[in-house]
C-alpha cells in the first residue's frame, strides 16, 4: 500500500465551541511520520491475516466490523511480512513507539493528519455542501461503505479520512483528555475502557464528519468479541 510523508508540525487540536470532549481548542506538535494514503481493504487485510470480517464483502471497500485488537494484530502481521519490528506486545497491548513496525495513529497524529494544514471545519473548508465530493456518509452513500479512494483527498494525497468507515486511533478515549493534555505528541490517557475512533463513516451525519469529531468503542480484546460494520482503519509507522 502506498504511503504519505506527513511531516512534522504543529497545529491546532479540538475545538472551542463543539463538542464537550473536543474541548479545548489546544496547540500540539506532532513527530513526522508515514501514513496509508487509504483505507485498509478487505483484499489487504484478508491478504495479510487470511480472514475477512467485514459484513459487507468487497475486496476493494475498507475492512469493517473490525475490532481495535484485530487491527493490532493485522499490525504486528503485516510488520512481521515486511521484515519490520512489530509495535504491539499482545500480551499488554502495549506500543512500542520506537519500533520500527506498523501501528495505529495516535490521535493527536490522525487528526494533524487528517487536517493537513486546515484550520476549518472540514478539511476542504468550513461549508458541508462540497462534503459529497470528499466523503461517503449519510448523505450519499446508500446506507453502505464504498470503494476506498474514489471521494477527494485531502491535502496531504489522504483519502477518505471523512466518511466511508469510522478509523481506529491507538489511543484510550478519555471524555476529558483534552483539559490535560500534553502539548509534545500526546498519545491518550494511560488506561480507559475504549478506544478512540475519528472521521466518520457511511453512516455518519456531514456534522460527524467535522476533522475535530471523536468517537469510540470497546476494543474487542477477545476473538469471540463484535464491533460496528462502520469501524475500519488505516496504518501509520515511523520514518
Amino acid at each position: 500500500m502506498d504511503m504519505t510523508s506527513i511531516p512534522a508540525g504543529q497545529f491546532t487540536m479540538g475545538v472551542n465551541d463543539g463538542p464537550i470532549d473536543a474541548k479545548p481548542a489546544h496547540q500540539v506538535k506532532v513527530d513526522g511520520f508515514l501514513m496509508d494514503q487509504q483505507e485498509i481493504t478487505q483484499e489487504i487485510y484478508e491478504k495479510v491475516t487470511g480472514k475477512n470480517p467485514s459484513r459487507r464483502k468487497n475486496p476493494q471497500n475498507p475492512v469493517e466490523q473490525v475490532t481495535w485488537s484485530a487491527a493490532v494484530r493485522f499490525c504486528n502481521a503485516r510488520s512481521i511480512q515486511e521484515g519490520l519490528t512489530p509495535c504491539y506486545d499482545t500480551n499488554t497491548w502495549t506500543c512500542d513507539f520506537s519500533a520500527s513496525g506498523y501501528r495505529l495513529p495516535a490521535e493527536a497524529e490522525w487528526e494533524y493528519a487528517c487536517r493537513a494544514g486546515s484550520t476549518t471545519r472540514f478539511y476542504f473548508g468550513e461549508g458541508a455542501e462540497e462534503l459529497k465530493s470528499y466523503a461517503w456518509f449519510e448523505g450519499n452513500s446508500q446506507s453502505k461503505p464504498h470503494p476506498v479512494g474514489q471521494r477527494k483527498p485531502n491535502a496531504w494525497g489522504l483519502y477518505d479520512m471523512a466518511g466511508n468507515v469510522w478509523e481506529w486511533c491507538n489511543d484510550f478515549y478519555g471524555s476529558k483528555y483534552y483539559r490535560d493534555s500534553p502539548g509534545d505528541n500526546p498519545r491518550g490517557p494511560q488506561q480507559g475502557e475504549k478506544r478512540v475512533l475519528r472521521g466518520g463513516a457511511w453512516s455518519s451525519s456531514a456534522g460527524n464528519c467535522a476533522s475535530w469529531i471523536r468517537n469510540c468503542d470497546e476494543a474487542g480484546l477477545t476473538d469471540v468479541c463484535l464491533t460496528m460494520d462502520s469501524n475500519g482503519f488505516r496504518c501509520v509507522r515511523r520514518k
